[in-house]
């Protein structure tokens, strides 16, 4: 048997350090770059923006005329108005978007977009400054790293026609997290805030900005000792760098690392436990650790050739390693190989947890590198103005799993029982081309062909040997695949008056299948499908001065083949991957309205009032049978797993003109089920059941003086201390976080 060790540090990636240079050698720069003598600013004052991808054109104008979707961007005043313990409280408020918790601490996020699943957020393109941050964007796009809110800027929604512009995922919906650039002049900020439980975090930040060059160094460290059942620690360094390398050309750079230390575990409580009551964040598994670890690096160039034409090349490489070990447990009295602890209810069948001497590593590390060049060229043809941006992405992958038992509850190693590794290689063109037939009208129509070839190469596994099954030998099973799709899309945008317009759109929504459902433990060959959907969008958008806002959208998703997560992670633990889910619909309605009571009397002071509504009803559209016992359930018409029919935000903040500030935020999820045959009645184990509707408060108050680089920041988190159940799955009860308190002071010199 191969006996392997495994540290609690990472296995890090042989050959990440070769798409790092591969990725740099093959940039192609768009413009040469001036020389010393040739290159003139006369203003050496002159602040110039850092090239990084843009999902958002951050102009209100463009928001409001052209953008092709609903689009929400959170900037920093309202994310330090939340006072987010993680990106969940956050994006939370968008409407249209179901956050559910994992640990309490944000450190996996889980992202339902208009009803479809939130596991792992596998249907929703999350960014990092424009540059995907997911395990690997084509076959494992799952969430088991983060972006920090403590850093962040500004975060970005976009859900609609306009998401063919990034893709793979053009499913759901993109989230962009954007970090600061480098500032104008040296700034220094020095951020701290702490709660109960040892919670702590730390952020410091130091740039500067002189003639054609500058620079943004950022660290951030964030712990907790019991944030709900997490202890954590993580530490976060980057940098940016942007250098004008002439009057119309210049490069921005980015590197970073991230290191995260946690508990994270897939075991919940039972329900005997919940209904008891005073166990809601026991540690069930005490020696579960999840170390990640994350290193980043983009390049880009931008290149103005002329007012109207813009070339912009990006090289991007990253690797991530997560090492989990957890421990293995029983549902019944008859589980081999007990440690004696025992949780839960022994007299219920399914109703206790029995806790095993054994532990399993599940090792993944992943490696990505990709260089996408894009050009936007705005021109008249036909009497008509038109924004065209053509653009190509080559992307790589790959994906090491090894599975290693160990024979203790804390061993560093054991025996590898699985090994194997996944390839991909991508490429998508894609052309969007904006037509502004008139000051009031404009069109998109777009096109993105996406091209993935993918193999999964079986090392070492379980199979049937001389009739004995789960027999481990080392193996060579090959299978290679290939999905190629169309997607198309098209928009329109009318401005009725100056800040008051219509939109409506309809495209193709696509996922690529996962390499790592390519082929069975045992060598088949499976055919998950790729995930395509039409999805259809009409919407307004419309404000009154600076004062009230009010966007209104709906919405349909039809899905031709929905895919429906069967993994660990969504609860279903005798799985192995993803399954056809067949055809599914999404129809739903989401709105936004702010209004500045006291800004609209034309006072000093700002009295906010705020409500985003989401109603969304998830169905399966098609027969699809599943067995109960000895029947088959036709499960058509039933509503899909964790996709609550509504979703409500209110928010009611006051600032005075002195600089202090309060808001109160209220957050109501309606019910929801946690399976597909929708069972009210929970079961023992806690993993079925219906999860009750809910009403969470938070409230912050911000001090923030008129003269002064200083804010004093306070927060509360579930006011009122409210109990729920927020997830039923990967295997048992999550419970939201209680009331947490926190505090903090920021500095800017």
């Amino acid at each position: 048997m191969q006996t392997t060790s495994c540290q609690a540090q990472l296995i890090y990636p042989k050959n990440w350090y070769k798409y790092l240079i591969i990725s740099i050698l093959c940039f192609n720069f768009s413009h040469p770059v001036l020389s010393q003598e040739t290159f003139h600013i006369s203003d050496t004052s002159r602040v110039f923006e850092m090239p990084q991808v843009e999902v958002i054109a951050n102009r209100e104008d463009r928001l409001f005329r052209h953008t092709p979707g609903v689009a929400v961007i959170l900037r920093s005043g309202d994310i330090r108005a939340l006072q987010p313990l993680s990106g969940n409280d956050a994006l939370r408020r968008v409407p249209g978007l179901h956050i559910v918790d994992e640990e309490g601490a944000g450190l996996r996020i889980n992202i339902g977009v208009r009803g479809l699943d939130p596991d792992r957020s596998r249907n929703v393109l999350i960014l990092e400054d424009g540059i995907p941050v997911a395990l690997n964007p084509y076959g494992e796009p799952e969430m088991y790293f983060t972006p920090l809110i403590d850093k962040m800027e500004a975060v970005e929604v976009l859900k609609g026609s306009g998401q063919l512009l990034f893709g793979p995922q053009t499913v759901g919906g993109v989230i962009n997290y954007i970090t600061p650039d480098p500032p104008e002049g040296v700034t220094h900020k020095v951020k701290i805030s702490g709660g109960q439980n040892g919670f702590m975090s730390t952020h410091l930040r130091h740039g500067r900005s002189r003639d054609r060059f500058g620079y943004l160094f950022s660290f951030t460290h964030k712990r907790a000792d019991a944030m709900g059942p997490t202890r954590f620690s993580i530490v976060d360094l980057s940098m940016k760098m942007k250098w004008q390398t002439s009057v119309n050309s210049s490069i921005g750079l980015k590197v970073g690392v991230y290191d995260e230390q946690s508990n994270s575990t897939y075991i919940g409580i039972t329900q005997a436990m919940y209904d008891q009551g005073g166990q809601d964040f026991v540690i069930l598994a005490p020696d579960d650790i999840l170390p990640v670890r994350r290193y980043h690096a983009s390049l880009t160039h931008k290149w103005d050739a002329s007012p109207r034409l813009q070339v912009q090349t990006t090289a991007f490489a990253y690797t991530i390693s997560r090492n989990w070990r957890r421990q293995e447990f029983g549902m019944t009295a008859y589980t081999p190989n007990q440690t004696g602890v025992i949780w839960g209810d022994t007299t219920i069948t399914g109703g206790a947890i029995y806790m095993r001497n054994r532990s399993s590593w599940r090792n993944r590390q992943f490696e990505v590198a990709g260089l996408e060049s894009k050009m936007n060229w705005t021109h008249t043809l036909v009497g008509a103005n038109h924004n065209l941006q053509v653009g190509v992405r080559a992307l790589v992958e790959k994906a090491e799993e090894q599975f290693i038992q160990g024979n203790t509850a804390d061993a560093f190693g054991g025996n590898m029982r699985d090994n194997e590794v996944r390839r991909g290689f991508a490429v998508s063109p894609y052309v969007v081309n904006e037509v502004r037939i008139s000051d009031r009208l404009s069109a998109n129509l777009g096109l993105r062909l996406e091209s993935f070839e993918y193999e999964r190469h079986i090392r070492r596994g379980r199979f049937t040997v001389g009739g004995v099954p789960n027999t481990v030998r080392d193996t060579s099973v090959l299978t290679e695949s290939h999905t190629f799709a169309l997607i198309p899309g098209a928009g329109i945008n009318f401005t009725l008056y100056d800040k008051v317009s219509l939109f409506a759109g309809v495209h193709r929504g696509f996922a690529p299948p996962r390499t790592k459902d390519a082929i069975t433990s045992d060598g088949i060959a499976l055919d998950v499908e790729k995930e395509i959907s039409t999805n259809y969008e009409l919407g307004a958008r419309i404000a009154i001065g600076s004062f009230f806002t009010f966007h209104p959208a709906i919405f349909f998703l039809d899905f031709q083949n929905q895919i429906i997560p069967s993994s660990q992670s969504s609860g279903n633990q005798n799985a192995t991957g993803l399954t056809n889910g067949g055809r599914t619909q999404h129809i739903g309605l989401e709105a936004d309205l702010r209004y500045n009571v006291l800004g609209a009397l034309g006072t000093d002071h700002a009295l906010l009032l705020g409500t985003t509504l989401t109603l969304v009803r998830s169905r399966y559209a098609a027969d699809r049978f599943l067995r109960l016992g000895e029947m088959l359930v036709n499960i058509r018409d039933n509503k899909l797993p964790y996709a609550p029919a509504m979703l409500m935000n209110h928010h009611i903040g006051f600032t005075h003109r002195n600089g202090l500030g309060i808001h109160l935020y209220g957050h109501y999820t309606a019910s929801q089920y946690s399976d597909e045959l929708n069972t009210v009645i929970p079961s023992a184990d806690g993993l079925t059941g219906r999860i009750d509707a809910r009403y969470v408060m938070d409230a912050t108050l911000i001090y923030q003086p008129v003269k002064g680089g200083w804010i004093f920041s306070a927060g509360c988190k579930n006011l009122t201390g409210e109990r729920y159940i927020v997830s039923r799955r990967p295997q048992g009860i999550k419970v939201g976080l209680s009331r947490f308190i926190t505090a903090g002071v920021e500095l800017t010199f």
